[in-house]
């Protein structure tokens, strides 16, 4: 009582003040208590669950291709979708030799969505889907440079290929994967977004990679 008592005693401004900061602080906590919940869960059978295999864009580095390595030990066959030929075969081979499971590889460089090469990958990858129990895809495939420079100091091409790649290219993605989840009813699409966008208020010089992430979320 008296630490509220010596709050009350305190100018309007400070009172107020103190309250948004408590109630600041409250939402933080609780968004943090949120995610170690989800973190805390009992893993599901995503097979049984969602469907036998997954979509991967992206799969042949880092957060893409621990996504592979993970959903294929949790028996998920996947296909894997990249621009490079030799690493997508890398990655799928990698895969057959410790999993037992299936793979697929569609080359489909996702920066020439909406023009005609890119709409023949998008043709080979409804191709490569059709008729596939696909319950999961994991749109993982970004850009994130050029870094930390101003509009006019980057070539305006790449600044159209980043918003090809993590726009447009996971609207496609997602148009040529979500129809059969909708038909059969269950399905999970995971869009990975980023900290520029969701953990900051703004990001200085990376605005149009960091609203292109936004999109993703």
């Amino acid at each position: 009582m008296g630490g509220a008592d010596t709050l009350l005693r305190q100018e309007p401004w400070f009172v107020s003040l103190a309250v948004l900061g408590a109630l600041y602080t409250a939402a933080v906590v609780l968004r943090l208590l949120s995610h170690l919940a989800l973190l805390l869960r009992r893993p599901r059978d995503l097979r049984r669950r969602y469907g036998a295999w997954a979509v991967v864009t992206g799969p042949t580095s880092g957060i893409g291709q621990s996504m592979a390595l993970e959903l294929a030990r949790l028996g998920l066959n996947l296909v894997l979708v990249g621009r490079d030929p030799a690493k997508l075969q890398d990655i799928s081979e990698t895969i057959s030799k410790t999993r037992s499971v299936q793979t697929k590889t569609v080359v489909f460089d996702l920066a020439l969505v909406a023009t005609p090469r890119g709409d023949e990958a998008v043709r080979r990858l409804r191709e490569a889907v059709e008729g596939l129990d696909v319950g999961v895809l994991v749109n993982n495939a970004g850009v994130a440079k050029p870094c930390a420079l101003y509009l006019h100091e980057v070539d305006v091409e790449a600044w159209v290929r980043m918003m090809r790649v993590n726009l447009c290219a996971l609207t496609e993605v997602t148009a040529a994967v979500l129809p059969g989840m909708v038909q059969r009813g269950r399905g999970a699409v995971v869009n990975i977004g980023s900290g520029s966008s969701e953990a900051i208020p703004s990001f200085p010089l990376y605005t149009i990679y960091a609203a292109s992430k936004r999109y993703c979320t």
